[in-house]
């Protein structure tokens, strides 16, 4: 989304579309920078590739997605399957692909996906995820970030559910406590020792799950924090109201706690398990990134977090 800020800027008027998986095309409509959105379904097609249903989705999608012919078609993921989505988009005269000519440490690149580049941009081994793509769009249009150091604009509106059925009346916080691998959790105790002094302060704990194992785990926090809630399963927009009306975030390093730093919301991000350079939220003093790869945070450090963020 900073990607596509930046190039609005540097050149008003631009018209941008954007192929996005359909599960988050609601979150890309927050965004008024984006044109038109063009979605794909490819988790849900693999499963069902020869059926004829399946078959013409595919073929609307193409259809779709080569209605307009394009100056410029980005690939900033460098994946094979994202590479040949963009070789089947509709090229203007003179028109290019461009893509990621190399791998950023851990990243899921594959080096095959150059094939279908016209221009390929080189990046740091240890770029931001954020600032990969600003700096891949940065090179291809010929334009430069004189404000590297500055906050990237995600421009995300607020969505327009506001109000819902389960939100406390007072400020509340949220803990982004479950991921799919066991390594990246914080231990159970520091999510309960964080949960009594935030209730301590008058600020009731809500808990999103995204799983059947999430909603135990949340169950089992609740029991012993006083006064949290566990929320019932969120659509994605409920998720993103509960991120931007909350008075604070903690959360381990998953998508929903990269939106709340998006949001410039009170965010402790929490790394356990996974390199805090790649995707931490260093835009804002918003947000405090604490722990790194192997090295979880320590409960006494994320208090403090907290007491800095609420003073």
């Amino acid at each position: 989304m900073p990607m596509v800020a930046d190039i609005s800027r540097h050149f008003p008027g631009a018209q941008i579309d954007w192929v996005v998986e359909e599960g988050y095309a609601s979150l890309v409509r927050l965004n008024p920078h984006v044109r038109n959105i063009i979605p794909i379904a490819l988790r849900r097609w693999r499963k069902t590739l020869f059926s004829a249903a399946t078959r013409a989705e595919i073929s609307a999608f193409r259809h779709a997605l080569r209605a307009e012919q394009y100056d410029v078609v980005f690939d900033t993921q460098g994946l094979l399957k994202t590479s040949v989505v963009m070789r089947m988009a509709r090229l203007a005269p003179g028109g290019k692909r461009v893509g990621l000519a190399n791998a950023t440490e851990g990243s899921g690149y594959e080096p095959i996906s150059r094939i279908f580049h016209d221009q390929s941009i080189k990046v740091g081994l240890h770029t931001h995820a954020v600032m990969r793509a600003r700096l891949v769009a940065a090179d291809a249009l010929g334009y430069t970030l004189d404000d590297v150091a500055a906050a990237p604009d995600f421009a995300l509106q607020a969505p327009r559910q506001q109000r819902l059925s389960w939100m406390p009346d007072q400020p509340y916080a949220v803990f982004f406590h479950g991921t799919a691998r066991a390594a990246k959790q914080w231990p159970q105790a520091e999510w309960i020792g964080l949960g009594h002094a935030l209730s301590e302060r008058g600020l009731p704990v809500l808990l999103p799950w995204g799983s059947k194992k999430e909603q135990q785990a949340a169950q089992a926090l609740a029991a012993q924090i006083p006064g949290a809630q566990v929320l019932p399963a969120l659509p994605l927009m409920e998720a993103v109201s509960l991120v931007q009306q909350a008075r604070l975030v903690v959360g381990l390093d998953t998508g929903l706690t990269h939106i709340a730093a998006a949001y410039c919301k009170p965010t402790v991000e929490l790394y356990c398990d996974s390199p805090r350079w790649k995707t931490e939220g260093n835009w804002s003093p918003n947000i405090i990134n604490l722990g790194d790869t192997g090295a979880p945070p320590s409960g006494e450090a994320v208090l403090e977090a907290v007491k800095k963020l609420l003073p």
